[in-house]
This record gives structure tokens, sequence and C-alpha cells, in this order.
């Protein structure tokens, strides 16, 4: 996409950013900063992390930026791990108002026939939006997947469809999905790279992580028969700052994980697949994360919905709209790095109405020393309709009017 228009916003250091307000003007000066802090003794190169895995990757939460990888590409089976695809449809969906936390959903036969990880659903017997996602998130139930499948699609063939398109979405070349849930089949599998771009998008949704974070929990809890909910995940409650995502295992696949962990602001996604045993997967984990904030810092430039400017639509009403970020902004760097970091805004020539709120007119990018290295799209925060005759004709005699007076 070309964007003819580019201008620049600006920054204060150190980190300091001074968003854009209606009044700035189009042109906007170019105000480098500097990042510095102490550096990291830690191997840049890191060769000795996760040496038991198959695969691995680290990956910045606010960029998408692969800090650290390991055969990241390889195709191999995912197990459970495949539950981070079913919650973001899951969270999509609610999102969209398709589907409410406090829907009941029945549990047909298909549902109540899954093996593995499970919440022992009953044929026929329901269960809320937000009990099955504490059952998929802590307990991995294999069951409360395929009802949450077919509740939002129908069947579960036809939620695996979506599965796989929203993978495409995201770009993940490496990933076919079978089932909802990840019990083995033939032709299932994914990368680490890919398990941490779904994991990734899954975060997007905040309060994912209310489900994820939680170590222990109750289903049924005012019933004859309450059931006891464990987080698979030990991480959440034995490293600091782990708050997800997902942990996985069958014979096939070893044991696999896509950990996340906050720090002063710092998210990171940790994945390892292939794992020999459950105590070498954590301890790998850890240490993936232990170096990931070791050795580098991320900053937020623009949160996702900022306000950027105040873009001029001739002949819409109304004639300025608010343009804000799509998503956020932000960048990582190694710890002590000095670099200089530029944002730019470019928007598309000749905007014109209609458009309809989150149209896409432009992105905001930075640079490091002069290179291009993350950027998001710029959305209109309103509709805009085309002004009529008599809108477009008062406004052409008023400023013709100003213009005289000046």
């Amino acid at each position: 996409m070309n964007f003819p228009t580019a201008h620049a916003s600006t920054l204060q250091p150190p980190l300091s950013i001074k968003y854009a307000s209606p009044a700035t003007s189009a042109s906007l000066p170019d105000v480098e900063f500097h990042v510095t802090s102490e550096k990291s003794d830690t191997d840049d190169e890191s060769p000795h992390l996760a040496s038991e895995a198959r695969s691995a990757v680290v990956m910045d939460y606010s960029t998408g930026k692969v800090l650290f990888e390991k055969d990241a590409h390889e195709k191999l089976p995912l197990a459970s791990v495949t539950k981070v695809m079913t919650l973001l449809l899951i969270m999509e969906a609610l999102d969209s108002g398709q589907i409410h936390l406090t829907d009941k959903v029945k549990t047909s036969e298909h549902a109540a026939q899954m093996g593995g990880s499970q919440v022992f659903l009953e044929p026929g017997e329901t269960m809320t939006v937000n009990d099955l996602l504490k059952a998929i998130s802590m307990a991995s139930a294999n069951d409360a997947c395929a009802s949450m499948a077919e509740y939002i699609a129908g069947t579960e063939s036809q939620f695996v469809k979506k599965m796989n398109q929203r993978a495409k979405d995201l770009g993940m070349d490496d990933t076919h999905f079978v089932n909802s849930n990840g019990l083995p089949a033939p032709n299932h599998y994914s990368s680490a790279h890919d398990i941490a771009i779904m994991s990734r998008q899954l975060l997007k949704h905040e309060e994912i992580t209310k489900y994820t974070s939680k170590y222990s929990d109750y289903l049924r809890k005012d019933s004859e028969h309450p059931f006891w909910l464990v987080n698979t995940n030990k991480l959440v409650r034995f490293y600091d700052g782990v708050d997800g995502l997902k942990t996985g295992y069958t014979s096939e696949s070893k044991y696999c994980l896509s950990a996340t962990a906050k720090r002063d602001g710092f998210r990171v996604i940790a994945v390892v697949m292939g794992e020999p045993k459950s105590t070498t997967r954590n301890k790998e984990v850890s240490e993936l994360l232990n170096w990931a904030f070791a050795e580098y810092q991320s900053r937020v430039l623009y949160p996702a919905g900022a306000t950027v400017k105040e873009v001029e639509i001739p002949h819409g009403v109304p004639e300025e709209v608010t343009v804000r970020t799509a998503d956020t902004l932000g960048i990582v760097m190694h710890k002590g790095e000095k670099a200089d970091i530029k944002t730019t805004i470019q928007l598309k020539s000749n905007l014109h109405p209609p458009l309809k709120k989150g149209d896409v007119v432009g992105k905001i990018s930075v640079s490091r020393d002069g290179e291009d290295v993350a950027s998001v799209p710029l959305v209109v925060s309103q509709d805009v309709r085309k002004a009529g005759f008599f809108q477009s004709f008062g406004r052409t005699v008023r400023k013709m009017i100003t213009f005289g007076q000046s």
C-alpha cells in the first residue's frame, strides 16, 4: 500500500511520547531520541538456550520481533497448544457480540465423547461460556473445546475451517489444524514461530489472562459434583510475571508450552516444542524468559487507539476526523543499545468520503538508525459521510470570506 504524504511525529527523550493533539499542523518536525540503559552481559547468541527442545522461539509481544529462535519453522505436532487458536476464535466471537460470557452452551454427544484432558461434560449438560473458558484455559479440557467449537460454528469441522482461515490470515504458513483441541491426528501440526504468532494475537484480548493466570478454580461449585480445576501451566504459580498461556502433551508431540510473562511493562512470549519431560520444559522456558528480561527492553511508543492527529476530509461530514493507531506501536532493543529512533506518519493522498469507522487511511512507522523496524495502520475514529451541495457551498463561501479578511 502506498502512502504518498509523509509527516514525522514529535518524540521527546528518553522514551517520553508527546502525542499529536487536534491542533497539530499537517507538517510536524523530525525529532530523534536515544534509548540508553545498562548493558547485560548475557551472550547475545545464547546457543545454550532450549537445548533439549526440538524447536523454540522467544518473541517480544509489543512488536512481534523474534528475539531468539531454534528450528522455529519446523512443522511439529503441538498437542493442546492448539487451544491457543481455539481460545482466539472464542475471544473474537465475544468481542464481535456473536456470543456472550453468560450464554449457556449445551453439550452434544460428540463433545462429551472427547478423550484426554476433560472436565467430563455429560450429553445435554449446559455450561456457560465463562466456565467453558475456564475449563479450556486451565484444565485444557478437550470436551469444552468441542462444545465451544460447535456453539460458534455449528460443528467442530466448520470451526476447524475457521481455525485454518484465521491461521492463514495471520501468516501462519507452517500450520494446519484438524481438530479444535490438539488430540493426535494426521496432518495436524504447527511450528514454534506460528504458535508465537497466534499467542501474540490472543494476548491482544487482555481479558484472556484472567483465565490463563489462575492456578486453581472450580466448576459446578454450588452443585453436588464440584470440579476442581488446576492449571496445567505450573509456571503461573512458580515464575514471577507468568500469566499464561497453554501447555500441551501427547506421546507424539512430547511436552510443549507457549508461555508469556510480563515485567515492568515488557511482555515476552516463549514457545518450546518437543521437550522430553515436563520439568525440562518448565526449566527451559524459565531460562528463555530470564534471558529475554535480562537482555532486552521494550517500550510502547503509541498504544492501540492512540490519537495521532486530526485529518481534514474535503467534502466530508465531519470535515475533520481523528486518526488513531489500529494497534500498538513499540520497539524492542538490547539493554544499553544506543540508537536514533524516529516515527513517521504517512497518509493516503486525496482522502474523500464516505469513510467508515476503522477504515485504514495511512500508517505510522518507527525507524531505528534510518531503518524501518515496525509500523501499524492508522484508522479513522468515526464514520465520515459526503457533504451535501449546500454544506459544501457554505464551506467554500466561509473559506473565501476568511481568506479575504486575512
